[in-house]
Parts: structure tokens; C-alpha cells; sequence
């Protein structure tokens, strides 16, 4: 391992950080200027100069002085460098959390600072790997500045931290395959350009391309400027965080859940397919690949499905949902308003239709927006939904989840298993679009999902002891694994993750690292194997 190569990429990377967080910086600058005659500085405004004052110190330094040994990475120095990177952003990226946090406590005691510490990590983490997990009960008390801060880090974190460095720096020393093919979620990394700070700069592009597609459009739909540009950000990294309460559900608006709906199907399919079609006019990847055909298939079988139980079972009766765990428990009055309410979201088959795709299409692509309390619908619907939180976008996308690639190719191995057995001489290869898939790929992929479920059920188990509810347990899990943001029961459409122990959430937050690194780029660079010379 070269510890002076990846020491000096952490450099750059906090340099990065720095420079990104002058612009959430900038809003609490200008809300500070609203009163000039506050002779103190905002909490928030103070907790973004410390941050970028440390990000922009501690990297010069350290690339500085480790400037001298930039050779070339390998699978080593390159998982270890977007693991180590992705943490020590976090942390950068908690400081305004945590300033802000703790100016809102009347003492500061050991137990106060670690629970202010550990809820300003977990809403860092769930920011950059795109999770939207909150531990905030009242997002719209939030300053301006923290609320930008909150969606920048989900879009910085949907394309990559390391590939954003890469479009920034391409000559700094880390533009290496073994970055790239670290941090893209999916079982491959395919390049555009030979060079990778062509192929970073041109998924950017797109990305942005995207975003500022959809300010325009939510714009149109009568959305403020500031909101826009935070959902805008939030949609395309498919991360889900919202400046709302009740997120996208606030708006009571049909255009904007359709328009949301759109962009969050687009983030999740793969963005090389994106550039062909926008920037190339290469139309044949549409016909051609298999992912996008299965990803689009599954999310209309979905749809379907979920319609059909919607209509036929309607919501689960009363004395069901009476036994749901909350953290905080609704009286009878409440529990009868949240029915009318949800029933009259889903009166008509035109309001149920569009209900069933914003939630089937929010949680496949593992954004995690809400427009209803699906903890009201059918136990069916609720166990597909949770299914589909497996799933997730495609490969090359913003989403998170197993992705539908490796999905379709379990199904091929399962199918294929089934004819071996039958058939004990036949040779069956694993076929996608036509093409065979090297044995060793297969191999990959099948222990991948294997590990996922291992730790999924790991993890469940140990949240099990912290949480006095099986369901939340679970699917507070398999909610950070998949990055998704809500679970159901105590972490549901409308809840929050504020009342898990903070054991819990730091489970819950290495979770969602796994998640999004995708397993074995941090349990390669944890392990000690690769810490050797």
C-alpha cells in the first residue's frame, strides 16, 4: 500500500469539500447580512467558516507534503482512497450540523455532544451516499444555508465525490480506473473517454444538464426558486431529501409529483445511456440493453401490482394500524385524521395511479421521496415495496440498492441452475443482450449478493436488540443499505431516524457506506491484507 498516495489524495479531496461548501457558506453569509446589526456570527454561517477553514488547511498540507509519491493506483491505493475519502468528507461535511446542533442546547454535556456528534455524522452520511435518512423532526426550522448544504451533499454524492475531484483536478495525481471503478455504483465502471477526467467531466455534464433541466421545469409549476434548485438536486442523485416536512407531499401538486416522477426514473437509469442519447443522437443502447428493458419492466410490473392491491384491499384496517410502531404513538384523533387524509389521496383510480407510480418509482430508484404514508397500505403493498428497495436503478446510475444488472443476471443463474439439473451435461453460458458473460463476472456477482444479504440480515439482527420493533429493525437496514431513506413502521414515510439509539445509528451509518461504495471497496480497504507492502 502507498500511504503517502493516498494521504495526498485526501489532501485534494478536502480541497474539493472546501471550495463546495463556500456556496452554502454564501446563503448564510446573505442571511447573516438580512441583520446587520447582530453583532455575532450565525450558528451556521460559524460552523461553515470552521469547516472550510479545516477542509482547506489540512488538505494543503497534506498534499503538500505528500505531493512527492503520485504513482499510479492499483485496487489498494484506489478503494482505499474513495473509502478513506468518502469518511473524512463526512466528517468535514458534519461540522455545520454539529455547530448548529449544539447552539441550540441550553448545557453541553458528554452525553449531549456525543448524541449532537453522532446525529450530525448520520445526516452527513445519509446526504453524501445519497441514503436521506434524517434525523430532523422539523426540517423547515432548518437555516437556508443548511438546507442547501443538506441537498448539495446528496448531489455531490450521486455522481461521486472522487469523480467530481477527477472533473475538477484531472492532472492531481489520483485520475486512475481503480478511483472510478471504486465509487460508480454498479458491478462495472465503463468508460466514455480513454481518459478518466474526460469520462468524469462528461458525466457531470450530463448530470447538471439534467438538474438544471428540472429547476426550469418544477419552476413552471409554481415551486419557489430555492426549492426548486434543492429538489432539483436531490431528485437527480435520486437521495430524497426535501426542504418540507412532509416532502414532496406538501406541495398537493400533480405537476410537480409528475415532474419528479420523470427525472427520478431518468437518475436512475444508467448516465452513459443518458450522454449517447442526448449528446451523440445513438439511439440503439435504448433497443439494446438489457438492464434498461428489466428496469422498466420491473417497474411496471410494480406499478401494476400495487394498483390492483390498492383498489381491491384499500388501507389496512384501523386496529392494524393502531398497532404500527411509531416513536411516538398517534392518539384516535390523529389516527382518524391520517386516514381520512390518506383516503382521500387515493379516492379516485386517477389519484391512486398517480399515488402507486411516484412511490414505486421513488423507492426502485432509491430516492426516497414521499407523497403518502405507505405504512396505510396493504401489508401486500407494503412487502413489495420493500422488496423493490433490493432492487434499486441500474448500473452508472445515481441510485442505490443491488441494481437491476445483477438482479437479471441472478434470475439467468437461477434458470440456468434449473436446466443444469435437469440436464446435468448441458453447457447453458449466462447470456445478456447475447453476448456471454465471463464465468468469473457470474461469480462476482452471485457472492456479492450473497454478502449483501449476509450483512443485511447481520445488521437486522443487531438492530433488533436496539429497537423494540422486528419491523423497523429490518427495514431501518435494509432502508440504509439500499440508501433508500424511509423503512416503514418507526421509520416510516413521515417518521425520522432521531429517536434510534445511538449505537443503532451508528450501525445504520456504516450501513449506508456499504451501501453505496457497494461492499467490497471498503472491506478492502479495512482489511489489513491491503495494508501490507
Amino acid at each position: 500500500m502507498n500511504h503517502q498516495y493516498v494521504i495526498y489524495s485526501l489532501g485534494k479531496l478536502l480541497q474539493v469539500i472546501g471550495l463546495v461548501m463556500f456556496i452554502p457558506g454564501g446563503i448564510s453569509y446573505y442571511e447573516q447580512m438580512r441583520f446587520p446589526n447582530d453583532p455575532f456570527l450565525k450558528a451556521e454561517l460559524f460552523g461553515f467558516v470552521i469547516a472550510i477553514v479545516i477542509s482547506f488547511i489540512a488538505g494543503t498540507l497534506l498534499s503538500f507534503l505528500f505531493r512527492k509519491d503520485r504513482g499510479l493506483v492499483n485496487v489498494r491505493e484506489g478503494f482505499a482512497i474513495v473509502t478513506f475519502g468518502w469518511i473524512t468528507l463526512t466528517f468535514m461535511g458534519a461540522i455545520p450540523f454539529m455547530v448548529y446542533f449544539l447552539s441550540h442546547q441550553y448545557t453541553i454535556t458528554l452525553p449531549i455532544l456525543l448524541d449532537c456528534f453522532t446525529n450530525s455524522i448520520f445526516e452527513a452520511m445519509s446526504g453524501f451516499t445519497t441514503t436521506g435518512a434524517t434525523i430532523l423532526a422539523e426540517v423547515e426550522s432548518l437555516p437556508k444555508g443548511l438546507l442547501l448544504w443538506r441537498s448539495l451533499t446528496q448531489w455531490i454524492g450521486g455522481m461521486g465525490i472522487v469523480t467530481l475531484a477527477l472533473a475538477l483536478f484531472p492532472v492531481f495525481g489520483v485520475a486512475a480506473y481503480q478511483l472510478f471503478r471504486g465509487e460508480v455504483p454498479g458491478p462495472t465502471a465503463e468508460k466514455l473517454k480513454p481518459r478518466l477526467a474526460q469520462t468524469a467531466m462528461i458525466l457531470w455534464g450530463v448530470y447538471a444538464f439534467f438538474t438544471f433541466l428540472e429547476v426550469i421545469l418544477l419552476l413552471a409549476g409554481d415551486m419557489s426558486l430555492f426549492d426548486a434548485i434543492n429538489h432539483s438536486f436531490t431528485t437527480l442523485a435520486t437521495g430524497g431529501f426535501s426542504t418540507r416536512n412532509y416532502s414532496i407531499a406538501s406541495y398537493s401538486s400533480p405537476y410537480i409529483e409528475y415532474i419528479i416522477i420523470m427525472f427520478m426514473f431518468l437518475a436512475g437509469v444508467n448516465f452513459l445511456i443518458h450522454y449517447r442519447v442526448i449528446f451523440l443522437r445513438d439511439f440503439q443502447m435504448i433497443k439494446s440493453n438489457r438492464e434498461l428493458h428489466f428496469y422498466s419492466g420491473m417497474i411496471i410490473v410494480a406499478i401494476v401490482l400495487c394498483f390492483l392491491s390498492l383498489s381491491i384491499h384499500g388501507l389496512r384496517p384501523q386496529s392494524e394500524l393502531s398497532n404500527t410502531y411509531r416513536s411516538s404513538p398517534l392518539n384516535q384523533t390523529q389516527l382518524d385524521n391520517k386516514l381520512v387524509v390518506e383516503r382521500n389521496r387515493i379516492k379516485s383510480p386517477v389519484d391512486r395511479i398517480r399515488q402507486v407510480i411516484f412511490q414505486v418509482v421513488s423507492i426502485t430508484t432509491t430516492s426516497g421521496f414521499v407523497t403518502t404514508d405507505w405504512d396505510t397500505w396493504s401489508d401486500f403493498t407494503r412487502l413489495l415495496l420493500v422488496i423493490l428497495m433490493f432492487f434499486g436503478g441500474s448500473a452508472g446510475s445515481t441510485a442505490g440498492g443491488i441494481k437491476m444488472i445483477r438482479i437479471l443476471i441472478l434470475f439467468k443463474v437461477a434458470i440456468r441452475q434449473i436446466r443444469v439439473m435437469l440436464q446435468p451435461r448441458l453447457i447453458s453460458p449466462v447470456k445478456i443482450a447475447g453476448r456471454v458473460l465471463d464465468e468469473a463476472r457470474v461469480r462476482d456477482i452471485v457472492s456479492f449478493f450473497l454478502l449483501f444479504m449476509i450483512l443485511a440480515a447481520l445488521f437486522s439482527v443487531i438492530m433488533s436488540t436496539m429497537v423494540p420493533d422486528l419491523e423497523t429493525a429490518v427495514s431501518s437496514v435494509i432502508s440504509a443499505m439500499g440508501n433508500i431513506g424511509p423503512g416503514i413502521a418507526g421509520v416510516g414515510a413521515y417518521e425520522n431516524y432521531s429517536w434510534i439509539p445511538i449505537p443503532g445509528k451508528w450501525i445504520l451509518i456504516l450501513c449506508m457506506l456499504l451501501g453505496r461504495l457497494e461492499i467490497y471497496t471498503v472491506l478492502i480497504a479495512f482489511s489489513p491484507v491491503s495494508w501490507k507492502k
